[in-house]
């Protein structure tokens, strides 16, 4: 495992993408693809991408770092996170743009 995952990920190291980055940034863009404007809870970030909690947690500041993620917690410990407009277009070359922006490859 990588620390330097999260790092300008440019399309042509997609097979360096570790697994675990791959699937919580999925799940965040899933989740913004479906029309929320709602940040996605760090409980069910962690289920929808079949992450643990602190794997997650540690994921997410890396990702932070890296200007991918925008990660809010509460006093009481709960939280959320979202794609900020860099990991959007990250996601976007990674995953593909949801209507048709069909010259961008999809990625896995």
């Amino acid at each position: 495992m990588t620390n330097d995952a999260a790092d300008d990920m440019p399309a042509d190291e997609d097979e360096d993408l570790d697994p675990v980055v791959g699937a919580i940034l999925k799940t965040l863009w899933d989740h913004g693809q479906g029309g929320s404007d709602k940040d996605l809870t760090l409980a069910r970030l962690s289920k929808r991408a079949a992450v643990q909690m602190s794997v997650l947690r540690r994921m997410l500041t890396q990702l932070g770092a890296a200007d991918l993620v925008e990660t809010v917690m509460e006093e009481d410990g709960r939280g959320s996170a979202r794609l900020t407009e860099e990991g959007q277009a990250v996601c976007g070359q990674l995953f593909g743009e949801p209507d048709g922006g069909g010259e961008t490859p999809v990625l896995h």
